[in-house]
């Protein structure tokens, strides 16, 4: 049986139907990405979350979004190469989508709403961002890419990480350790 969550309809990177569904029973690591920013690297650290952490039953999942600053503006096509190319991905992308603003998808809608606060250093990087002459977004909004939201085995939401939360971080991998030991 899958929640309301894992319900929402999404594409993958390769225009495939699907869901968060296709992982119930699974720790999901949802995290909106882009091939042009200051934390593009955290791919590689995602990556070895995916690999070190898949036996025991975590997935991690790319949601390209184009929503700041137009960081990610490739193709699907595009995404997918850059992403094999540059950071060997194997963890499963999703078509790009809006996470934020009138256009946001239903997943993110689901989302945000499910833990509307990120833990991590949100406030200091609103301030950096305003340091650039930007206006961040408010909570429960999606603050910048790769903001992290953990789902647990039983298809809810169990934690959400700011964006600047790198991948080796001692509380997002102690969350998804807690989640996997459930």
């Amino acid at each position: 049986m899958t929640t309301a969550l894992q319900d929402i309809p999404l594409k993958t990177i390769r225009n495939e139907d699907s869901s968060l569904g296709a992982y119930a029973g699974k720790v999901v690591l949802v995290v909106n990405v882009a091939s042009k920013c200051g934390l593009t690297p955290q791919y590689e650290g995602l990556e070895k979350l995916h690999e070190t952490y898949a036996d025991q039953g975590l997935v991690v999942t790319g949601f390209p979004a184009n929503d700041f600053a137009g960081q990610e503006p490739g193709t699907e096509e595009e995404i997918a190469q850059f992403c094999q190319t540059n950071y060997a991905v194997k963890f499963p992308m999703f078509a790009k989508m809006s996470i934020v603003g009138e256009g946001k998808h239903p997943l993110y809608e689901a989302l945000t709403s499910a833990m509307p606060k990120a833990q991590g250093d949100g406030d200091s990087f609103r301030e950096k961002l305003r340091g650039y002459g930007m206006t961040p977004n408010p909570e429960p909004e999606v603050l910048w890419n790769f903001e992290k939201f953990l789902i647990g085995r039983d298809g809810k939401v169990a934690a959400r990480f700011a964006p600047t939360t790198a991948p080796d971080d001692a509380a997002l991998v102690a969350a998804i350790e807690a989640e996997l030991a459930q």
